[in-house]
């Protein structure tokens, strides 16, 4: 993951540790993406905490961003249920974040050597309309804004679990990864999500879920 010289890197959970190991972001500077906190409204927690770690582990110097909007919706994690409360994904995301994360809006490209955007529903309802829209969705203004800047600067994009959606829609012929293509008996619960990124023009790999895909530059 994040090896310089290459593009986009579509991240199944279980690769981030070896893959991030196995980087040359040693000392480097990444921003890191987040969606709210919780993997049904938010950012998926063990998907943020384990990027978090083995770049702190590398020595990475890390800043953590969100936008300051509401989310879609909140859901109770005991229930799997909507609630009526509203939240911000700015307030939410600073749980993870410990307090220190910043406005997206504020995320300039030039201060980092590669982002990351964690998965988690928070990615396809509150960075994007994906949940609701699909294929037809729309990305957070800020978002676009972000990947259209690193991908500008040749700088790396990390993108885990549902996260390559946001670049599918943002960044025309994208080659990336959702895993398979087919639900292979209950294994890929959301294997369509491949068919919506072809659908949004994208190119989609079928890769396991400990390998990882890595897109070079044109």
């Amino acid at each position: 993951m994040l090896q310089r010289g290459k593009r986009f890197i579509s991240l199944p959970y279980e690769v981030i540790r070896r893959s991030i190991h196995a980087s040359s972001m040693s000392n480097g500077r990444v921003a890191l993406v987040l969606s709210g906190c919780g993997v049904y409204d938010g950012s998926e927690i063990h998907e943020a905490s384990a990027c978090l770690v083995h770049l702190s582990r590398h020595g990475a110097s890390v800043g953590m961003y969100a936008p300051d909007v509401n989310q879609m919706h909140v859901i109770d994690h005991t229930k799997g249920e909507p609630t009526q409360e509203e939240r911000n994904v700015l307030v939410e995301s600073a749980r993870i974040a410990r307090g220190k994360v910043e406005d997206l809006s504020k995320l300039n490209a030039n201060n980092y050597d590669a982002v990351i955007f964690p998965g988690g529903f928070g990615a396809a309802k509150n960075l994007s309309t994906f949940a609701v829209d699909g294929a037809n969705c729309k990305v957070n203004e800020d978002v676009q804004n972000t990947l259209k800047a690193f991908n500008t600067a040749k700088k790396p994009i990390g993108l885990c679990c549902i996260a390559p959606v946001l670049a599918a829609k943002t960044l025309p012929g994208v080659q990336l990864t959702v895993g398979s293509d087919n639900e292979e008996g209950g294994r890929w619960p959301y294997a369509g999500t491949a068919k919506a990124l072809t659908d949004m023009g994208a190119k989609h790999h079928k890769k396991d879920v400990t390998i990882s895909f890595v897109n070079k530059y044109r």
